[in-house]
Order: structure tokens, then sequence, then C-alpha cells
């Protein structure tokens, strides 16, 4: 049996709230350019937490602003559940999360929601309250954030505040994270990415944040200039930043920079380091497990691959035919990942408030991800098993590999390769492509320096842009589906 891998060890066992009820954050709380004091934040939580008291489980209309902040921090105050609900959720998703999470209230921090059935409270930044709330238990929960909901209707994720602290304590150790960074992002705060690393990690670490309300690079450019020490951003991010070599150049005096929620392609890694002489920390994480695998900030970076385990985070490899075999750390074979620790989910929310465990009796929580693990521990993510580990004529291809090998051609900008039904392979590679004066057979010439014969995709479709949510992550069944738009 191949070894697990495992971090160095557990987490400081902490409340989640301890710095921000203790005063000991630094610095400032900004969004979208509306900045408050860490203490003005805790009275106007408070006060929210004034209104909520009593409820189990409350939704936050969650805007990029700074009451979507003092929101979260009520509800976690109070000890409710609080379930972010993205700002442009359609009718039906907002309805989907409302009822399924059985919230009893909205927060609603623009002021302007109106929803039939569930009370809607106003929260204002300007209220205080000087109600001293007392720590809630570890285990209790503190978000349900619901999945992207690509293969269903989205599922709640019960995450409990320890499994929270554990994540950001891991985290901080791994980036050297300290009161004295300011912390610089524009991410959604409905996702873990945005919310848990990017508001409720500074809240714990006690360092400031400038939320620059949408990921811009310019805007990051500007926070750089201010004084903006760490830095978080998903793929697009940093390809666009990429693409702006004066606007890049403000971020060599940062101290480190993260990506993830996405693969980050080697390209982009390399030219973001020639303009700003920083070696991006990738990290990979999922919402059930939080962030359970990344490069430190003192140690070496190697694009394409995603790191170690934290502290106290074992991983496993195993293979996608339902033996339950270990796969080889080889840095060759692929399997499925799967995840044990402290930051993990309680489970998914079922009917009636039941959380329904999603792990096996070993504790392991199995991804869905395909990953590839080097012999000293470094993770590489393939894909996803249900879409980015294809069965083409008996052989098994990953994504990912023939992505890598077409995005090296210099008239390639975005490039997704899935796995589209075949009477004769089962299944065969389709490249979908951003491109500019390069044709279908040049691509797959130029491919064929680098990649097997049976790897080689069979058909390349070029596209006007690939299908994204909301953290830039491509959505692939929406081309194998046909439904992307051109």
């Amino acid at each position: 049996m191949e070894p697990a891998v495992t971090g160095r060890g557990p987490s400081p066992d902490r409340p989640l709230l301890a710095a921000a009820v203790a005063g000991e954050a630094r610095g400032t709380i900004e969004v979208a350019g509306r900045r408050t004091g860490a203490a003005e934040l805790l009275t106007a939580a408070s006060a929210v937490a004034d209104r909520i008291a009593g409820a189990a489980t409350v939704a936050v209309h969650a805007t990029p602003t700074p009451e979507t902040v003092a929101a979260v921090l009520g509800c976690l105050l109070a000890g409710a559940a609080a379930v972010p609900v993205p700002p442009d959720a359609g009718p039906v998703e907002r309805a989907h999360v409302l009822r399924d999470s059985a919230a009893t209230l909205l927060l609603d921090p623009g002021g302007g929601v109106a929803l039939p059935g569930v009370p809607v409270v106003p929260v204002d930044l300007r209220a205080r309250s000087s109600t001293s709330w007392p720590e809630q238990p570890a285990a209790g929960t503190a978000l349900v954030v619901y999945t992207s909901g690509t293969t269903g209707p989205p599922k709640g994720a019960v995450l409990s505040r320890a499994a929270l602290a554990a994540d950001l304590d891991a985290l901080a150790a791994a980036w050297a994270w300290t009161p004295d960074d300011t912390l610089v992002h524009g991410l959604p705060l409905f996702h873990v990415h945005g919310l848990v690393l990017g508001v409720l990690g500074a809240l714990r670490v006690g360092s400031a944040l400038r939320h620059t309300g949408r990921p811009d690079p310019a805007a990051y450019a500007a926070a750089a200039r201010a004084g903006g020490t760490l830095f978080f951003g998903v793929p697009t991010v940093w390809s666009r930043l990429a693409a702006a070599p004066s606007t890049a150049s403000a971020l060599r005096g940062a101290r480190l920079l993260v990506s993830g929620s996405a693969a980050l392609p080697a390209q982009v890694f390399a030219r973001v380091e020639e303009l700003t002489g920083h070696r991006i920390v990738e990290r990979y994480g999922t919402t059930e497990t939080l962030i359970t695998v990344s490069a430190r900030a003192d140690g070496e970076r190697r694009p394409g691959q995603v790191g170690t385990p934290l502290d106290g985070v074992t991983t496993r490899l195993v293979a996608t035919d339902g033996t339950g075999a270990d796969v080889p750390r080889d840095g060759r074979s692929m399997g499925e990942l799967w995840v044990r620790g402290a930051t993990l989910f309680d489970g998914y929310l079922g009917p009636g408030g039941r959380v329904r465990p999603a792990v096996d009796p070993d504790g392991w929580y199995r991804t869905g991800d395909v990953a590839v693990i080097d012999p000293d521990g470094w993770h590489r993510i393939v894909g996803r098993a249900s879409t980015d580990l294809l069965d083409c004529g008996g052989f098994r291809i990953g994504a990912g590999e023939v992505e890598d090998a077409v995005r090296a051609h210099p008239a390639v900008r975005e490039v997704a390769v899935v796995g589209l039904p075949d009477p004769d392979l089962g299944q065969r590679p389709v490249a979908y492509v951003v491109a500019d004066g390069v044709t279908e057979a040049e691509l797959v010439a130029f491919v064929a320096g680098t990649l097997s014969v049976h790897k080689r995709p069979r058909e390349v479709r070029f596209v006007d842009a690939l299908p994204r949510n909301a953290l830039g992550k491509v959505l692939k069944h929406e081309l194998a589906a046909g439904t992307a738009g051109s």
C-alpha cells in the first residue's frame, strides 16, 4: 500500500474569533473603497448579532461591501450559521438556497432585497452595540456554503468553526501571514476563497484587509503602491496582470502572491515572475475541504504544482477504477485525490436540517479531483475525474496535459479539452480554443511535437471565449453539452 502524504502537525486550538474579539487586529478593513477600523466593525457586527439573536440559520446577501463583512461576523458572534447568497443569483437559485438551508432571516447589506416569505433585515454599518457575546462551541456550524451545482442543484456544505480555525491557522503558518501584513484581493464574498480566506483569515490573523471590489489588475497595483503585502487571486487575475507589464511591475514590492480556485497556466506563472520578481504560491482546496495543499512562503514553488499537505492534513491517491487501490507517488500515475484532516466539512445539508456525512468510516473525503503526486509529496491537480480524465481507445488521458501542450502555441490565449462521446474510441479529446491566426491543422501538428498520438486532440473548435464561473473555473460541462456560446 502506498503511504499517505501528511502535513507536519495539527493546527493550534484557538476560538475562531479570538483575535477579532480581543481587538488584536492592527489594520483597517476596507471593502470597495470604504474603510472601517476593526473595533468599529466588531461593534457594528455586534449590533447585527443583537437583531438576529436566537436564529439558527441566517442568509446573507453577499455583496462586496463592508456591510457583508459585518453581517457574516454578526452571525458568527450570535452563533447562527451564515449562508452566503451570491448577489447575482437568479430567483430560482436564490429560492433553492433559502429553502434548502431553512434560513429564517436574510441580512441585506444593500438595502434593496425583497423576498416573499423571508424577513429581510437591513445591515447598518453605523449601528453600534456593546453586547459581549460568548465564544460559541468550536463544533458549531459557522457557514453553509453552496457548491457550484455543476452536476445538479447546489448543495450546502456545512463548515464548522473548528474547521475554519484549523485551516486559517495552517495557512497562516504556510504563508508566514502575520498582523503586519495587508491582504489585498477582490474576490467574491460568497465563496471560500474570498470570504473564508480573504475576510475571516484577515480577522483571525489580525492583519489589515483591502478588498478592491473586483479582482482588477489596476486595483491590485494601486493597493501594492499603498503598502499591500499579501495578494490573493484566481488565474484569470494573474493572466490579466501578466498582459499588463506596466501595471504588474507595481507588485514587485509585495511579499507574497497566491493563486487558487483553478489551475494556473505555467506560462502565466513564468510571465508574472518575469514582471514582478515573484514566483506565485499555488494552493488547492474545495468548498468541502477548505484549503488542504499549498506551497510555502519559505519554500520552493513549482509551476503547475500546488505543493504539499498543510499542517494536520493527510492525502491519498486512489485508483479511479473502483478497486480502492492506492496509486504510486511516482510523478506520473494519476488517481483520485482523497483528503483527511481537521479542515473537512461536516457534510451536506439534508432534509429537515440534518447533515449527511460525506466521508468514509476512516475519515477520508473523496474529492473527485484527479491528481499526480511526486515522490517528495508535491501534488499536481489534473482536473475533475468526471470531466478531465478521458477514456480514449483504452488509454487514460489527462485533459490538463493536452491543454498544456495546446496552450504552449504562441497564438493560443485559452484552451479547454473535454472528452466527447465517440462510437469507436469511447471518448475523443476535443480542444476548445481561443486563439488568433492559427488553424486546426497547425495546432494539431504543433502538439504532435510533444504528445503521443493517442493524446492529441481529434478535433479543435475555435470559440470567442470559454464559459467560466465567478471564480474563473472553466465550465466544461457546458462545452460538453454544447450549451456554451461562441
